[in-house]
């Protein structure tokens, strides 16, 4: 089923979802792997209270977690640009029933109706 949205509100919905990609692409470039002593500046691990590193391991962990969360979200946002070039944006890939706009002006990479998560 193609999408019941107007070739303007898609063209409105390509660019949020652009910006949403640049945004995100830049908070993850953000995200740099460091050793365990890049942020205390140490060459080994001598010398180095336990906590510091735990810290800096913790640190290193939800870093981890953040770039998955940035590449998913950049997974969402790629999938939704091509919803678009199909013309089924907007609509459910579930139901194939029209996704409302308020849904689609919160989260643009909404592939679904609310009651069918």
């Amino acid at each position: 089923m193609k999408t019941y949205l107007s070739d303007d509100k898609l063209a409105y919905f390509r660019k949020r979802l652009l910006e949403l990609k640049a945004e995100t692409e830049k908070l993850s470039s953000q995200s740099t792997n460091k050793s365990p002593n890049d942020s205390i500046q140490e060459l080994s691990d001598y010398g180095n209270h336990p906590a510091d590193v735990g810290t800096e391991q913790f640190e290193q962990e939800r870093d981890a977690g953040m770039e998955l969360v940035h590449k998913e979200r950049l997974q969402a946002i790629d999938e939704a640009l091509e919803r678009i070039d199909n013309k089924t944006y907007g609509m459910s890939v579930v139901s194939q029933k029209p996704i409302p706009e308020e849904r689609l002006d919160a989260i643009p990479t909404a592939k679904t109706l609310v009651e069918e998560e």
